[in-house]
């Protein structure tokens, strides 16, 4: 069972979009999905329950309730969607079970200045240090030929974790989101430019420079 999450300690930085997309890429290829919400605002549950009866399944669970005890055990990929303002023990504690940690950071200055606070205190924690997780930078909600863009751009680049790709800010993320759908699900014509920025993400993760 692979198991991957998407971490941030700063709110507001796109993790349930980022959460509910990743499982609907993993089903839509033919795995056995389990979506873990952990956040009691229950974005990722919320999108889950919207989701046609006749997309790929995706099973959910309330992680925020009972952890990931109820995870079928036939399940291939579990994604993870982690609360904001996550340090200390509970932070130790939500990677204990992870593989991946996908991280979005959003083009502002106070979230790159919280991210590089958050990215310290992660590679402290001691799975971290003895390299059983494997964690990548996402940049989040990104509007090209912006000063702020290209600034988050660069600080990714110096960061030393692997900067896997830059998802622009767009209206098709929202039109899923509201259906319940991955930006995989809606029609070729419409989403083309969002899966081709995607296409790094999907290769790191289906890659084996992505698993401990």
């Amino acid at each position: 069972m692979r198991h991957i999450m998407v971490l941030n300690a700063k709110g507001g930085c796109g993790k349930s979009t980022l959460a509910t997309n990743i499982a609907s890429y993993f089903a839509c290829e033919g795995a056995s999905v389990a979506l873990a919400d952990y956040d009691s605002q229950r974005s990722s549950l919320d999108w889950l329950d919207r989701r046609p009866a006749d997309r790929p399944n995706i099973v959910g669970v309330a992680a925020f309730e009972d952890g990931l005890r109820h995870v079928p055990r036939s399940a291939d990929i579990v994604v993870s969607d982690a609360p904001a303002r996550s340090h200390g023990p509970e932070l130790t504690d939500l990677v204990r079970h992870a593989e991946t940690v996908v991280i979005p950071v959003l083009p502002s200055t106070i979230d790159m200045q919280a991210t590089a606070t958050f990215l310290k205190e992660l590679q402290a924690v001691g799975k971290v240090q003895r390299k059983q997780i494997r964690i990548g930078v996402i940049a989040n909600r990104v509007r090209d030929n912006t000063l702020i863009f290209d600034e988050l751009d660069q600080y990714l680049t110096r960061v030393r974790v692997p900067y896997i790709a830059a998802l622009r800010e767009a209206q098709n993320y929202i039109r899923a989101y509201t259906r319940g759908l991955g930006i995989f699900e809606l029609p070729e014509y419409l989403a083309w430019p969002d899966w081709v920025e995607w296409e790094p993400l999907t290769a790191w993760l289906r890659s084996k420079r992505s698993q401990p």
